[in-house]
């Protein structure tokens, strides 16, 4: 008797098993010893799906490959009753090539195992929910058997100067008799052509061709601030003979490809960051890849809303805390505008840092080299993506070492950074600690000795009502120019919505005082639940997973207006005494765009209550410039003691991607004349006499 359950889903958000939350340890702590690569048998899931499918018969003769977006943790598939493959790493997608098992025009049967744990989970101990399923969308597709693309490497850079874009493309095909052509379109569709000839080199070798050095005069650049993105289209011709020594090839294209293409060049000069010849400033957040409905499945539109909120937040930049996301995820990055550290699948916290830790022993040298590899391939052609990650909270080693010297030479164009490699170590381009204090860091940015750029990859934790430190931070990352800022821990709340169940406690009073067997009314109030209150199966480290600058439910948390004060772009101070001058200086912090975008709006407080306002529709204050704005405010007459504030506020002028015309961006209070303690004026009076009362 077969159930059903979506697909894309986790067995845990659907009624199959217990969903466990762990920071560190491994998720069968206290119930196996650790000998990898052995894994628990006890507790180890299986999960079995079978579903009947028939595909076209005009996909007879073509090449069919069913593809599957994220299986946690291994996957075991069969067409037919035949055995087609399996993978593991499950935060990267996986392809089969199941031709030979399929029957075009007729029913054909897939079926698959998910298995809760395998060898693969030693390398995935991260600080997250730890559930099981098929998480992201899965497919069957078709094309040429003869003829395709197996893989398109874009690097969209930019010259010395920063203003032309350089474009080069490397092609890898199913086999070497085929002819290729591109263009680049520009936002409009319009074709933009390169100037001067597009040097073309073919690689029979590995079946590959290179297009290098194609230049394209004043492009529009990629940024966080700016992201303006060119589409790409490859068309494929396969040979179709050969005259008098001339190959010949089909008028009409066997396949073609599209991709958003961004210009934009990273660099590390001088102990600083660079994009496009600027050191931007991170303002970031870690992001798990978590809803409170779905688990693991995080649909379109929950990564939109997001990135919309990341947006009011000032948030420009997101670490993959702690592997690759959904394909969708960078996408939108790309769109949207927002700095992208991409981290590999790779963590091992439970092992320690000690002599047993994964990045020492030669058992797991091939896992941690595949898991950087698969992130890198995956996801090289974002533009989106500035810093490749080697993962998290694993000591350092040879074996990262190696996974580091892979990255440089497979991607010349991105720094690659590695948190335990801390200040000295070579695997590292970025000093990228976590939870360094802001003294630690004034002291490194103070010491020549140390040439990297400071980015925390976690800093701030903000569980409960917390970010009062924040101020002290950037203040310190304001300061020092290789100090660049740093991603908070973390987004988002990682809470689960359970539905109300009066039946979900059962056995009876335990040692632990568990309630059986009976309603328990309190339970069905809840309606987002934390490590804690699964306990079937332990270990658990309780609510230690709810420490995001917003809820589950995506509304801010309290300290979330802290983190967009801070991290906003636009700054308002006084010019000498406000009250006579009338006039103050605007900062724009952004680094690639002017504030024409926006309105200035203040108004007048006495004592609280609104006396006057304005606004300023002309804010032409050039990129890292300051200007100075007279505000025509009037002290009312009759207010000698009062306390006076001029509110400053920078709002939209129209509507952006994802923000409303109006929508505040930044603000400031300034001091006109500052509060002052009145004496207090006491009635007098007569003593009265006291009686006690036993």
């Amino acid at each position: 008797n077969w159930g059903t359950m979506p697909v894309p889903g986790m067995w845990e958000m659907n009624g199959y098993g217990d969903a466990e939350y762990v920071n560190s340890g491994f998720a069968w702590r206290g119930h196996f010893n650790q000998k990898p690569p052995q894994v628990p048998v006890k507790d180890n899931h299986v999960g079995s799906y079978r579903r009947s499918f028939r595909i076209p018969a005009d996909w007879a003769g073509k090449q069919v490959v069913a593809r599957f977006g994220s299986v946690t943790s291994c996957i075991y598939l069969y067409v037919n009753g035949q055995f087609a493959g399996y993978s593991e790493d499950s935060k990267v997608a996986t392809e089969f090539d199941i031709t030979p098992f399929v029957k075009a025009g007729e029913e054909n049967l897939i079926a698959f195992q998910v298995f809760r744990w395998c060898d693969g989970s030693w390398c995935e101990d991260q600080d997250f929910w730890r559930l099981s399923g098929v998480a992201r969308d899965s497919y069957l597709f078709a094309r040429d058997k003869a003829n395709y693309v197996r893989d398109l490497r874009i690097n969209a850079s930019l010259d010395d100067n920063y203003k032309n874009g350089i474009l080069g493309l490397e092609t890898s095909f199913s086999n070497p008799d085929f002819n290729t052509a591109f263009e680049l379109l520009d936002a409009q569709g319009r074709k933009v052509k390169p100037t001067g000839d597009i040097d073309s080199s073919p690689n029979t070798n590995d079946y590959s061709r290179v297009f290098d050095n194609a230049m394209f005069e004043n492009i529009n650049h990629w940024t966080a601030e700016t992201p303006y993105l060119y589409t790409l289209v490859l068309k494929v011709y396969p040979k179709i003979g050969k005259k008098r020594g001339v190959n010949i090839y089909a008028k009409e294209p066997v396949e073609v490809i599209t991709q958003k293409v961004g210009f934009r060049k990273v660099e590390i000069k001088n102990a600083q960051l660079l994009v496009n010849g600027k050191p931007v400033l991170i303002k970031g957040a870690d992001r798990h890849e978590l809803d409170p409905d779905g688990g693991y499945v995080v649909s379109r539109e929950r990564m939109i809303q997001d990135i919309q909120i990341m947006k009011r937040l000032n948030i420009n930049a997101v670490r993959t805390c702690h592997y690759p996301d959904d394909p969708v995820w960078y996408e939108l990055c790309d769109q949207y505008g927002i700095y992208m550290t991409a981290e590999a699948n790779q963590e091992s916290h439970g092992f320690g840092y000690g002599k047993d830790a994964e990045a020492k022993k030669p058992l797991f040298a091939k896992q941690i080299l595949e898991r950087n590899q698969n992130n890198i391939r995956s996801h090289f052609n974002h533009p989106a993506i500035i810093v490749w990650s080697l993962g998290n909270e694993t000591v350092n080693g040879p074996n990262f070492e190696a996974a580091y010297d892979w990255i440089k030479a497979e991607d010349k164009s991105r720094p690659c950074q590695w948190e335990q490699a801390h200040r000295e170590g070579r695997n590292t381009d970025i000093f990228c600690p976590m939870y360094y204090r802001p003294w630690d860091c004034e002291n490194y940015c103070k010491d020549d000795n140390f040439q990297k750029p400071l980015i925390q990859c976690e800093y701030n934790h903000t569980m409960g009502n917390s970010s009062g430190g924040l101020k002290e931070y950037w203040e310190i990352i304001r300061k020092y120019p290789k100090y660049q800022g740093g991603y908070i821990w973390d987004f988002v709340d990682q809470a689960l919505h359970r539905k109300p169940n009066a039946k979900m406690l059962t056995a009876s009073l335990d040692e632990l005082n568990y309630v059986s067997n009976l309603p328990y009314p309190q339970l069905n109030k809840i309606d987002y639940t934390y490590g804690g209150d699964y306990n079937n199966y332990d270990p658990s480290d309780n609510n230690f997973n709810c420490n995001g600058i917003i809820g589950p439910d995506r509304q801010l948390n309290p300290h979330a207006y802290e983190v967009a004060y801070q991290y906003q772009n636009i700054w308002a101070k006084a010019k000498d005494n406000l009250a006579e001058t009338k006039t103050i200086e605007v900062y724009n912090e952004n680094f690639f765009r002017d504030l024409t975008g926006y309105k200035l709006k203040w108004e007048l407080k006495v004592d609280g209550k609104q006396a006057e306002n304005g606004e300023i529709s002309d804010l032409d204050v050039e990129p890292q410039q300051t200007k100075a704005f007279a505000i025509p405010f009037k002290i009312p007459e009759g207010f000698k003691d009062s306390e006076i504030l001029l509110n400053i506020f920078f709002t939209l002028k129209d509507d952006e991607p994802l923000m409303k015309a109006g929508q505040t961006v930044a603000y400031n209070q300034l001091i006109v004349r500052p509060f002052a303690d009145k004496p207090l004026s006491l009635p007098t009076a007569t003593a009265s006499k006291i009686k006690i009362l036993d």
